[in-house]
Order: C-alpha cells, then structure tokens, then sequence
C-alpha cells in the first residue's frame, strides 16, 4: 500500500512532516534517590532534550496540575521518521530514564485537509507541521465515524466550511492536524495552540452543535499542556522548587 508518486518518487503533495506527542511521567520512587544524584538525573536528562537530531524540532511541555498522572509532554516534529528513533532511544538512558514511564503517545504526519480546496486555514495549508510559540497546547486524538466516509465528497466538504466558519471566530487558537491513517491507532491527532484557555474552550462549546460533531467517534484523552523550557518540565514532574 503506497501513496502516488510526483516525478522522480516526490510527494505530489509536497513535503510533508512527521509528528509525535510523547507523554511521560515520573514515579515516585525516583525521589528517594540521594539529592547529588537526582541533581545530576535533571541535569543529564536536560541535555539529551537540548540535543536533538539536527533535523528534529523538539517542543517541551509541563502537565503538572492538569492531567493525573502525566507529567510531561514532549512535541516533536521532523519530516525524516528514523529521528523520532535517533531521539527517543538516546533520550531515555542516564539515571532518571529507568525511572520513566509513558502512558499515552501518538503519531501521525501533516497533510494538507482534501476539504479546503482554495480555500486558506490556518494550520493546514501544507504537510508541514510548525510549532508556534502559544503559551498552551491542547492534544487529543481523534477519530470519526465510518459514516462520515459513507457520504458523497462535496456533502462532506459542505459540513466542513461551517466547521472552519466557526474557527475563524477564534483567531487566537491554530490548529496542529496530524493525520494517523494507518500509521498509529487514531485517525487524527489534534493539536490546538493559544494563549487562552478560556477561548480554546469557547471554541471546542461552539462546534458542539454543528453537524460535523454528530459524526466524532472518539476526541478523549484530552490534554491541556503549558509551554516551558526543558529544565522547568522536569522540576515540576520531580517535586522541586
């Protein structure tokens, strides 16, 4: 199973980025480590974040008040799959890596919407992904109903405008899609960006009545992420001050 190629194997879409979320968390074990130690533990982990593939870009993120039993977030965003690897394989040795777990995590890879047509939406006007610099980051996977693959193309499209008309009222949120077919368990994993709780809220109230909603499948687990350097993701997740 295989996409159409362009000419000489290129995407006919253009260039298109991988993306994954890594949620992780700490156990509490790790805290009765010796404080020399679990300084060096912050320390070491600090730097394998703050050297990554030179073609991967690497977001951080504290949940930390907002999600039980997640810590942390890490957005990372490449067009080149086998860095995800590189990345991730390094990233989890040193002393505090046997002391990690990660319940949730997705991937997908961007692509322009097949709705849009003409039409210019933040977000989504090509495969590459482009983390901004929101305070907040909304994720949640996301799949639809078979149904909804059941109707004709342009009744499809038809739903959509409305969906991206009450988006538009919203200028302060940008929406992340990265679309999982086959690639990782949901269809889509969403991700909003803002610098208002209150407005993402608003926005996700707004499209509840809309007829695009009636065809959601599965949009849980949610989670609201704050934007912080490497080295405050990991104090917070490890109780310091």
């Amino acid at each position: 199973m295989s996409a159409p190629a362009g000419r000489d194997g290129e995407d006919p879409e253009g260039p298109r980025d991988f993306v994954r979320y890594v949620f992780w968390t700490l156990r509490p074990d790790w805290r009765r480590k010796p404080s020399a130690e679990r300084a060096a533990d912050v320390a070491d982990l600090e730097q394998r974040i703050a050297t990554p593939p030179y073609d991967l870009t690497v977001r951080t993120y504290s949940l930390v008040g907002t999600k039980s039993g997640v810590h942390g977030l890490l957005w990372l965003v490449s067009p080149r799959l086998e860095a995800f690897s590189e990345f991730e394989g390094r990233l989890w040795g040193g002393g505090m890596g046997g002391h990690l777990e990660f319940p949730f995590g997705y991937f997908g890879m961007g692509r322009r919407s097949e709705y849009l047509g003409a039409h210019a939406h933040g977000g989504q006007e090509s495969g590459l992904v482009r983390p901004g610099g929101g305070k907040y980051l909304f994720v949640y996977p996301f799949v639809k109903k078979r149904e909804w693959y059941g109707l004709p193309f342009e009744e499809r499209r038809r739903i959509m405008v409305e969906h991206f008309q009450i988006g538009h009222r919203f200028p302060g949120v940008t929406i992340h899609t990265g679309y999982s077919f086959g690639l990782d368990d949901p269809e889509f994993v969403l991700a909003f960006e803002g610098d208002s709780p209150a407005e993402f809220l608003d926005l996700v109230q707004a499209l509840r009545p809309t007829v695009a909603s009636r065809f959601t499948a599965l949009e849980t687990p949610i989670f609201t992420c704050l934007a912080v350097p490497p080295r405050r993701m990991i104090e917070l997740a490890a109780g310091l001050p």
